[in-house]
């Protein structure tokens, strides 16, 4: 129980060092919007937390706004803006008609207006206006979160699809000035890609959005093929941009949260990025060659898995990044890997991510369960759920990516 504790304690703390109120009040700090209406637009799994926060900055400065973020991931009205709440990760109708309620909201403003636009993760589901059938929109979204394409990959294609993505919202409230902040929930922080950059530049081409559908044998119909060879903007006149917490942040917290404990703290990478069980047995690898150490160690690695599906299971990349480390470190002392999505949701699941100990693997043993047989079926959540291995944070109010730790304690 003390390390299931110790794992606890560091997620909370990550969490809630990765909260991004200090990074909207930074990013507001010293701006004047005194001239025309201020009309705030909040997209994404945090836009109800940055939205709170600029409100409590903004006040009566602002018009009118709205806010659209995940089911179940508001946490209740805000002055002067709607909430609205939509599907993630396939955009539904929700998506499409609040989407259509921002365009009316920015519709029609002038040269001294300005639009306050809080971006987070999520919005390239959320906020969505598509420029074929919506039920075609949904079939290629879940052919590309089955077929193992990272997120960039993922939103060079979506953006093409979309008449709110890839800058084209910034020219839809051109001519007013678009003010906008960024919470980045993508490696690297490319402003063009997260939430599918609805207000900056695209850098990505035609030719890479072929390119990735055909190697993803993506099925499209004629008329999104058609919109694949449609550029994006590659420039905006209108458009002020910051860009505030990242991955970076939730490592350096969490690396804090271990100290706190007694561990010694090795921050391995911010920039993870390969198949969750890729990574789930490099943590067990790094368990296996410490067994003996002789203090307790805290490896931390931040940024996004990718899940190749192959079964019929329910589950999420941390869930199974966690599970994958089972295994490796089965009868290990005092060894535990959890992982989780800063978000409080991984994949179509309640769960946030997933803890697995040396006695994990035992423990699903004596439950009839084989660990690789679950990991076939991508079904990882009813295996942890079996376990008490689920991770459950409920919504977070922030979105920079996941944290994945592996702890050893002596």
């Amino acid at each position: 129980m003390e390390l299931r504790q110790d794992a606890d304690y560091i997620i909370n703390a990550a969490l809630q060092a990765a909260l991004p109120d200090t990074a909207v009040r930074r990013a507001l700090d010293g701006q004047a919007f005194d001239s025309g209406r201020l009309i705030l637009v909040a997209l994404g799994k945090a836009a109800w937390q940055m939205a709170k926060t600029a409100c409590g900055i903004l006040g009566e400065q602002i018009s009118d706004g709205i806010v659209i973020t995940k089911y179940g991931h508001s946490k209740g009205p805000l002055p002067h803006v709607v909430i609205r709440e939509a599907g993630h990760p396939v955009p539904d109708a929700n998506s499409f008609s609040a989407t259509a309620e921002a365009i009316g909201k920015v519709s029609g403003l002038t040269a001294a207006d300005t639009v306050i636009l809080l971006i987070s993760g999520g919005g390239s589901a959320l906020f969505e206006k598509p420029l074929i059938p919506g039920d075609e929109l949904a079939s290629i979204t879940k052919q590309l979160l089955a077929s193992g394409a990272d997120i960039v990959e993922m939103n060079t294609v979506r953006k093409r699809l979309s008449a709110v993505k890839g800058g084209k919202f910034a020219q839809l409230c051109a001519p007013a000035k678009v003010f906008s902040i960024v919470l980045s929930d993508i490696i690297g922080d490319p402003l063009d890609m997260i939430a599918s950059g609805p207000a900056y530049p695209d850098a990505s081409t035609c030719a890479q959005a072929r390119e990735i559908a055909a190697r993803y044998q993506l099925s499209l119909s004629d008329e999104a093929r058609a919109c694949l060879d449609i550029e994006t903007p590659k420039a905006l006149e209108n458009v002020e941009t910051r860009i505030t917490g990242s991955v970076r942040q939730l490592c350096a917290a969490a690396e804090k949260a271990c100290s706190a404990l007694g561990y010694t703290p090795i921050v391995l990478t911010a920039s993870l990025c390969c198949q969750a069980r890729e990574a789930g047995s490099f943590l067990a690898s790094i368990a296996r060659d410490h067994a003996e150490a002789k203090e307790s160690l805290a490896y931390i690695a931040g940024g996004e898995t990718v899940v190749r599906l192959t079964g019929t299971g329910l589950g999420g990349r941390n869930q199974e990044l966690a599970l994958s480390a089972a295994a490796g470190i089965a009868g290990l002392e005092n060894t535990a890997v959890f992982s989780v999505g800063s978000d409080g949701t991984d994949g179509p699941t309640d769960a946030a991510g997933g803890y697995c100990d040396g006695q994990t693997a035992a423990v699903l043993g004596e439950k009839g369960l084989d660990i690789q047989a679950v990991l076939d079926n991508n079904d990882a959540y009813h295996a942890l759920q079996a376990c008490g291995g689920l991770i459950m944070t409920g919504p977070t109010g922030t979105n920079v990516n996941d944290l994945s730790v592996l702890l050893i304690r002596r």
